[in-house]
């Protein structure tokens, strides 16, 4: 690594705030400096443009609520804002994890001596920032705390459930004569789809006609469906979308089935000429896929209907697949690749084994050791 030069600690803000100039209001001058270096360095890491816009919407937001400037910023700023967030605005603990985060590495930037601000600060004003977010007083990024305990993977059996009620309303509305039952269709597909390939909602939402593929070595099994490409994955660290391919499985052998009767039968009454979308909406001549919105609402609708509660999200489908491919032997780093998680911890927190798939590892490993037992005594 080249040597870092001090000179360049005082050249990065003084350049962004040139010697000779008299500013009407040399507080906010500063600060607006601060936001376009901050801005400027996480551009240079490669950071999305929508990252960086987010960032510095939260920056602002938290500059208006402690009413006073970085280099004057302290930890009861924090306490206050975040106790706010959560028990007013009831924040997520991820969401609450990636605001501190996000305003941690801001003064970071302002207090690395290699930018200069703490010089600066303490020149025009007699005050420099200083990092204010600790881990005594921010959220712990622990796996376990990411989870909320009521969520959790569907049994088999409410999986069972869970399909036959969105076959049920289909059949029902379609024999009331509402065209009701193409929306109905659309969704107990899509949940299908989901949880045969492991997919979030919204990677499920986005996938077009050209996200379907054949695998070539298995093209008997699942035609023009062994693979899944997942384009709009879950983009890391203000990353562009992850994309990943998602290899379709013998047990999901009846999820083909399902995604060609959708393709054959009933997509093509709604779908507008052209569209690309998988999953068109009815509304703006089927060419746009359904929003995020509509999917959660429709599959709450079947999910209550079945008196399912309300731990048991879309997201579960996805817990699901996770779960069942454990269960069925698959080798824990193929499930990580078919998922897209950048960490194993991240695909064993999804995983809620069975009480059925625990008696029998612990079945088995009495089996064993009663065999090498019998060995030895022979």
């Amino acid at each position: 690594m080249q040597d870092f030069d001090p000179e360049d600690s005082r050249q990065h803000a003084s350049n962004l705030l040139p010697g000779g100039v008299v500013y009407f209001d040399e507080k906010e001058a500063v600060w607006r400096a601060m936001q376009a270096g901050w801005a400027a360095q996480q551009m240079a890491r490669n950071l999305s443009s929508a990252t960086v816009v987010g960032r510095t919407s939260l920056l602002n937001r938290f500059f208006k609520f402690a009413e006073k400037y970085p280099w004057q910023w302290n930890v009861e700023d924090v306490d206050s804002f975040f106790l706010e967030l959560r028990t007013v605005r009831h924040a997520a603990h991820s969401t609450v994890l990636g605001y501190q985060n996000a305003l941690r590495m801001f003064l970071a930037y302002v207090t690395d001596a290699r930018y200069g601000w703490v010089e600066e600060c303490g020149k025009r004003f007699g005050e420099h920032p200083a990092q204010v977010f600790h881990e005594w007083n921010t959220a712990r990024h622990v796996q376990e705390a990411m989870g909320r305990p009521g969520k959790r993977p569907y049994t088999r059996d409410e999986l069972q459930d869970l399909f036959d009620c969105a076959d049920d309303r289909v059949a029902r509305i379609r024999e009331s004569g509402s065209k009701g039952w193409i929306p109905a269709f659309r969704i107990a597909t899509m949940m299908k789809v989901a949880y045969a390939w492991g997919l979030r909602r919204n990677e499920v939402r986005s996938l077009e006609l050209v996200d379907l593929a054949a695998n070539p070595q298995h093209r008997r099994a699942f035609r023009n469906v062994g693979f899944v490409y997942v384009r709009f994955g879950k983009a890391m660290r203000g990353s562009p979308p992850k994309r990943r391919a998602v290899a379709t499985l013998p047990q999901f052998k009846w999820a083909v089935d399902c995604v060609e009767e959708w393709l054959e039968d009933v997509r093509p009454l709604i779908a507008g000429a052209g569209s690309m979308s998988l999953w068109p909406s009815e509304r703006g001549g089927g060419l746009a896929p359904i929003t995020a919105d509509s999917v959660s609402r429709m599959f709450t609708a079947v999910r209550r209907e079945v008196g399912l509660d309300d731990g048991l999200d879309f997201h579960s489908l996805r817990r699901s697949y996770v779960t069942h491919l454990v269960e069925l032997g698959y080798d824990a780093f193929f499930i990580q690749q078919q998922v897209g998680h950048e960490h194993g911890s991240t695909t064993s927190i999804y995983t809620g084994l069975s009480p059925d798939y625990r008696a029998r590892i612990v079945t088995d490993a009495i089996a064993r050791m009663a065999d090498e037992m019998d060995s030895e005594a022979d």
